[in-house]
């Protein structure tokens, strides 16, 4: 146990990219909500049904940078996305100025209202109509409304992402949602425009519906008294580390937001799909970026250390919370504050050395810390605990962001050989969702190490049509101009 001197020793040091000043209860296993309230919009996690974004920092208004090192420019907004219309289905009759008007007046997007868009248009192909019935609320916060809606023409389920946008900048989440495409990320469909009250100009995101999400999974077990089934957690960490990898290795995206509302899981399937790129940003060597950026339960210490050149391994970082949080049936590191978050930090891993501090951020210059040791990981967990998923936590929740192990890396770690077995299936009988369908595109490195670097991530059934697909694509991270490659 870390004594009460210690603790009051660390929340006496003030950091560059902490909230120490802002407080918050912590996580309580008993409701159906996290009680996430403070005043800072970065922080509020939001309720259960906040399944595709919540407000963060640059996120609340990530179609415009929130720094000027961040901003991307006074880009013109793309005239063809303004073309829409909406009508009432109050009424059948609608009437034609309904139909005519190419932005919306008022609140745009509603409950039981149909939004009428034109899409395509591009490339010799004709332009057609998509109809869509906003038909409920599925998320709320300070970067906007989610509604969940159907589209008329198909029956399509989808999700409708709605956002205030700065019109003298492009935003950011689209670019990035633009060059996505990916088994394990939330797609996006389309996009369009609608005007409010005020001169006000919306951003509207056409995504994928996907139901649930990991947070309110958990949040089932933990009603219901149980840990969470292994299998599961083996599912959705592979696929969350799936999904990192493409990110960051083959696009050169860091999410900057991983948390368990933030993951999106098909019922019946447990396929999971990453959401919510409202903080997502192609980090730049050489190019500052803010600390005060990720929720604060999963926001790796380089951050609360006020590290501006950080890199990917944050992503990493939060990933090993998530699996952690999975295991234990709530969150590993539940800090009031941004230095509170380091004190619970410091009661696992003990207290950083000198050489950890510098490679977290090179510029911080206080080292008045108490010396605490590191607790053991075997006695975090309980006695049953696989030996495979405590070494694979202890491998991503690392002071050092260069030691935590890469995204493929921990695709890679035994902890998920359950996954690779031939006859492994879901614990109903039903198929495992797909895992192991990879493509060059999941690979930065060359063809020659392909197959070689992802042998081990795969069962042996696999390789054959891996080497094969390594031979037949090329594998360059498509930078800040590319374009969404390959899917896996």
């Amino acid at each position: 146990m870390i004594c009460s001197y210690c603790v009051s020793e660390i929340q006496t040091i003030s950091f560059q990219g902490g909230d120490s000043t802002t407080k918050r209860p912590k996580f309580d296993q008993g409701t159906e909500e996290k009680v996430f309230e403070e005043t800072d919009s970065m922080e509020k996690c939001g309720k259960d049904h906040e399944q595709y974004g919540d407000a963060l920092s640059e996120s609340v208004n990530s179609n415009i940078a929130t720094t000027r090192s961040e901003k991307s420019g006074y880009d013109e907004l793309p005239k063809e996305l303004n073309e829409m219309k909406i009508g009432d289905d109050k009424g059948k009759n609608n009437n034609e100025k309904d139909m005519e008007a190419t932005v919306v007046n008022g609140n745009g997007t509603e409950t039981g209202q149909i939004i009428t868009t034109a899409i395509g248009g591009r490339d010799g192909q004709p332009k057609r109509t998509i109809s869509y019935m906003a038909e409920r609320i599925v998320g709320t916060g300070s970067f906007g409304v989610v509604y969940q809606a159907k589209c008329i023409e198909t029956g399509e389920a989808v999700a409708i992402k709605k956002v205030l946008q700065d019109k003298r900048y492009k935003n950011r989440e689209l670019q990035v949602m633009r060059i996505l495409d990916h088994i394990n990320v939330l797609r996006l469909k389309h996009c369009f425009y609608s005007a409010a009250e005020k001169d006000e100009l919306y951003l509207n995101l056409v995504l994928e519906y996907v139901p649930e999400t990991v947070y309110r999974v958990s949040k089932h077990y933990i009603r219901m008294h149980q840990h969470m089934p292994i299998i599961y957690v083996q599912l959705y960490l592979y696929q969350i580390c799936r999904g990192l990898n493409y990110l960051h290795h083959v696009i050169g995206v860091c999410h900057r937001d991983i948390k368990p509302q933030n993951l999106l899981v098909n019922p019946q399937s447990h396929q999971l799909k990453i959401c919510d790129f409202g903080s997502a940003k192609m980090l730049v060597p050489g190019e500052p970026n803010i600390s005060y950026i990720c929720s604060r339960y999963y926001r790796a210490p380089e951050l609360i250390f006020g590290a501006t050149e950080y890199t990917t391994a944050i992503d990493i970082w939060s990933a090993g919370c998530v699996m952690a949080e999975l295991l234990l049936g709530h969150p590993m590191f539940p800090g009031e504050s941004g230095v509170d978050q380091l004190v619970e930090i410091i009661k696992i891993l003990g207290t950083p050395t000198r050489e950890e501090i510098k490679c977290m951020n090179p510029n911080y210059t206080e080292f008045k810390f108490p010396q605490i040791k590191a607790h053991p990981w075997h006695k975090v967990f309980h006695k049953k605990m696989p030996t495979e998923a405590v070494d694979l936590v202890s491998r991503m929740l690392q002071y050092s962001p260069n030691l935590r192990c890469t995204a493929l890396e921990a695709c890679a770690h035994p902890f998920f050989d359950d996954l690779r077995e031939p006859n492994a299936c879901l614990p109903n009988g039903r198929p495992l969702p797909p895992l192991f369908d990879f493509s060059a595109q999941d690979n930065h490195t060359s063809n020659a190490t392909f197959p070689n670097s992802l042998g081990l991530c795969c069962p042996s059934y696999t390789i054959m049509t891996i080497q094969l697909i390594g031979n037949l694509k090329a594998m360059q991270p498509l930078g800040r101009q590319g374009l969404a490659g390959d899917t896996i």
